[in-house]
């Protein structure tokens, strides 16, 4: 299947981050919006109380199994945002090595965000992100 998905580099900018610095899709291409996935197991429980990795691995999943229910994939993901409940930098890069290993060469635009706190109890992480398909 072919990708509506564009990631595009630049040589005049840093190659020491981890991501695309910018995307874009075929102009025929459809959006799909995904609501922040959350590190929660099916009972509604938080998965990996005070594990910054466990709790971005569910996040994944989560949003892997969204993007299947919208008729997508993974590689078709055009951006993110990865939500930290943390001040500390090591926390979100322990989040941030999960994503960027799930997104493999797929390494779309990202903003990896520390925060004050996250919606559930004992959330530290949750992912956003916008695919987009060709149907």
């Amino acid at each position: 299947m072919v990708s509506a998905v564009r990631l595009i580099r630049s040589s005049q900018l840093s190659d020491v981050a981890q991501y695309a610095y910018a995307a874009t899709a075929d102009k025929d291409s459809r959006l799909i919006f995904l609501a922040g996935a959350c590190p929660l197991e099916d009972d509604g429980s938080t998965a990996a109380v005070g594990d910054y990795a466990g709790q971005a691995a569910r996040c994944i999943e989560t949003l892997t199994l969204a993007l299947d229910a919208a008729g997508a994939t993974i590689e078709d993901v055009i951006s993110t945002r990865v939500l930290v409940a943390s001040s500390r930098q090591p926390d979100l890069v322990a989040a941030w090595n999960v994503v960027r290993d799930a997104f493999g060469d797929h390494d779309v635009p990202s903003t990896l965000l520390g925060v004050t706190v996250l919606g559930y109890a004992d959330q530290l992480v949750e992912i956003e992100a916008v695919a987009a398909v060709v149907d």
